[in-house]
């Protein structure tokens, strides 16, 4: 199925199109429905030459070790590209990429995009700037993994889904509107299940974890010290 504009629209790199423009990148567009739990692209598949983006829905990217063990990535929401070997690498998907709720992905033919950011280099900006933050992302984790406590790790991950997601406000605290079940959060931030588990009860007075993966942050800026390692 053909991307309508208002689909055109909510991805990131092409919200400030002129109308005409993306008219013109229609024709070289296609939205493909998948269910949760539904693999889009398996690591090392070889990918079309193209632009992938999340319309609806969300998205989780992962990476398996040699060992066997699988690593979350990140999570992306509608909006944001994805796959950026398929345009600027050797093709090959890198990761795991698996729909973590239904959602609608968007697909942008390589020469049709770069006739569009010929027109608009805007375009071609705005993408360097996801693909250098998500770069930066990957060396703080990296660094995490290497040189961090893993209590600190965990606190860093609770606190880039309270700003990549959002919270909302309750009686207790910030809630995050994602749910982050104990398995998620282990494999993120390269911990156990078990050592997951007892560090998030060891958190107790700075954040609540209710069953079903929600979090409601009791102290802001216990937290905040926890993350920048000042204190257990």
């Amino acid at each position: 199925m053909q991307a309508s504009l208002e689909q055109l629209s909510q991805i990131i790199v092409f919200a400030g199109l002129k109308t005409a423009e993306k008219i013109g990148l229609q024709p070289y567009t296609q939205v493909q429905y998948y269910r949760q739990g539904e693999i889009i692209l398996h690591e090392r598949d070889r990918l079309p030459a193209k632009l992938y983006a999340v319309v609806s829905g969300s998205i989780q990217v992962t990476k398996t070790a040699t060992t066997g063990k699988e690593t979350i990535l990140r999570a992306l929401a509608a909006g944001e590209i994805f796959a950026a070997p398929a345009l600027l690498g050797n093709g090959i998907s890198p990761a795991t990429v698996t729909a973590e709720s239904n959602c609608e992905i968007l697909t942008v033919e390589r020469d049709a995009l770069l006739t569009a950011i010929g027109k608009n280099p805007e375009i071609a900006l705005r993408m360097l700037m996801v693909f250098n933050s998500r770069i930066q992302q990957l060396h703080e984790t990296v660094h995490g993994l290497v040189s961090e406590r893993a209590i600190v790790r965990l606190a860093r991950l609770i606190q880039y889904f309270a700003a990549e997601s959002g919270t909302e406000s309750s009686p207790q605290g910030e809630r995050l509107k994602v749910k982050l079940s104990y398995y998620r959060m282990a494999r993120s931030s390269g911990i156990t299940y078990e050592e997951c588990v007892r560090l998030i009860k060891s958190l107790k007075p700075v954040i609540a974890y209710h069953r079903g993966g929600t979090i409601t942050i009791l102290d802001v800026d216990k937290l905040d010290a926890i993350a920048s390692g000042d204190i257990d």
